[in-house]
């Protein structure tokens, strides 16, 4: 049967169909011709995914995002940037990538943060000659910079999915956000000198420019502080966190910036509806056929099969890796980290690896699948926006996809980078 629901599920997506109804129509043989499973039992389960506390974290900060958007931090958040980084080579490049890691705060999402600096710098970037396959390149590969930072989007939804502490996956994002950070800078500063893309500034920004580019944008720095100080001393859970931001974004728009007009307001929401409408479809259908799945024994007869292939935990984790990359490829990444993340997080904690750990890992690789042909989320976003070909954006993103192979292996080899954090503060 599993093989059953895998060409089903294969199949649909190859014909087009929404990955959220792929994974509805997959599971149909189990309730269907096997009677393990009746149909009402089907309903249930896309009643009660969606009935869980830990869960209502996603709506929460996407809103947040869309709102603190609508407010003008992420204005001030790229003045900052360009004060920070500007000077440098690659200029703008630099900017986007800073501005990626301070986004990681605030929207918690890779493609809602490549599409908004794509539409946002984009034009500015092409206008000092930077190759339009190298904007599109810079812009994704830094995206996936705020999926790993908190509040990340795929960290709720994986600690949902495979019941492991979210506000430890947060504080174990911190780190390893940082340190991605520092790579694709030191990767886009040598791509520049070899293009020879100057500058975005011509001298260092004074002390008081910086300073005061620091204090406008400070409100929507604090959030992180905030949000680290709440997890350590037990102020908030991630989803009382999530709470929190909805009304600190409202009231610095309101009363500090003064910029909140109905008109944002109303397009805050209603982005808001849309992209939660996705992500919340995808968990009721992922719902049904992962419990189809744990009827036939998925998980089980999955783990049983690679233990069998090596009892080695670096090879184990070396093929589950491989198998994320692909799947990337295919999926969207919320329906990925719903769909896979059960079945393979069982094979690593069975081979001894901290699903915490684990959770930075996969996250960040599944969104990295988004950067690659055929079917990257990313980088079709980044592509659309910026009227790239996937081939020119391909060649573009070679450095790229080395410095990202030295940051997987530098979180896969060192387990502190991501748990060190989670031990210390949580």
């Amino acid at each position: 049967m599993l093989v059953v629901i895998g060409f089903l599920f294969a199949f649909f997506l190859i014909v087009g169909t929404p990955v959220a109804f792929a994974l509805m129509l997959a599971s149909v043989p189990v309730f269907v011709w096997t009677g393990t499973m009746p149909t009402t039992v089907a309903i249930q389960k896309m009643v009660t995914a969606l009935e869980n506390f830990p869960l209502l974290a996603v709506p929460f900060f996407i809103l947040a995002g869309n709102l603190m958007n609508a407010t003008g931090i992420t204005e001030r958040l790229v003045r900052f940037s360009r004060l920070l980084t500007g000077w440098m080579a690659g200029g703008l490049a630099q900017v986007s990538i800073v501005l990626s890691l301070l986004m990681g705060g605030i929207s918690g999402s890779a493609v809602a943060d490549a599409s908004m600096e794509a539409r946002l710098l984009g034009p500015s970037m092409r206008a000092q000659g930077f190759s339009p396959a190298f904007i599109a390149a810079v812009l994704a590969f830094g995206s996936v910079i705020t999926a790993t930072i908190p509040p990340a989007i795929g960290l709720i939804l994986f600690g949902f999915i495979n019941e492991v502490s979210i506000g430890r996956l947060f504080m174990a994002g911190i780190l390893p956000g940082v340190t991605l950070t520092a790579i694709l800078m030191t990767t886009t500063l040598i791509v520049a000198k070899r293009s020879g893309y100057a500058p975005d500034m011509t001298e260092l920004p004074s002390a008081r420019a910086l300073g005061r580019s620091f204090l406008e944008s400070v409100w929507a720095l604090l959030f992180p502080v905030i949000l680290i100080v709440g997890f350590r001393f037990g102020f908030f859970t991630a989803t009382e966190a999530g709470v929190f931001l909805v009304f600190y974004a409202l009231l610095i728009g309101l009363l500090v910036y003064r910029e909140v007009t109905w008109a944002r307001l109303v397009e805050a929401f209603h982005s808001t509806m849309g992209d939660l409408g996705m992500v919340m479809l995808l968990i009721m259908m992922a719902a049904v056929l992962g419990y189809a799945m744990t009827i036939e024994r998925a998980p089980q007869q999955i783990t049983e099969f690679m233990t069998t292939l090596t009892g080695n935990p670096v090879a184990l984790l070396v093929i589950v890796c491989a198998i994320l990359v692909v799947s990337g490829m295919f999926l969207e990444g919320a329906a990925n980290i719903l769909l896979i993340t059960p079945i393979v997080l069982p094979v690593l904690t069975h081979a001894g690896w901290d699903p915490v750990h684990m959770g930075i890992l996969i996250v960040s690789l599944i969104n990295f699948g988004g950067l690659t042909p055929p079917v990257g989320v990313i980088m079709f976003t980044v592509c659309g926006v910026l009227d790239v070909k996937t081939a020119a954006f391909t060649r573009a993103a070679l450095p790229f996809f080395l410095a990202m192979l030295v940051f997987f292996i530098l979180v896969a080899a060192l387990p502190a980078l991501s748990t060190a954090l989670p031990d210390i503060l949580i």
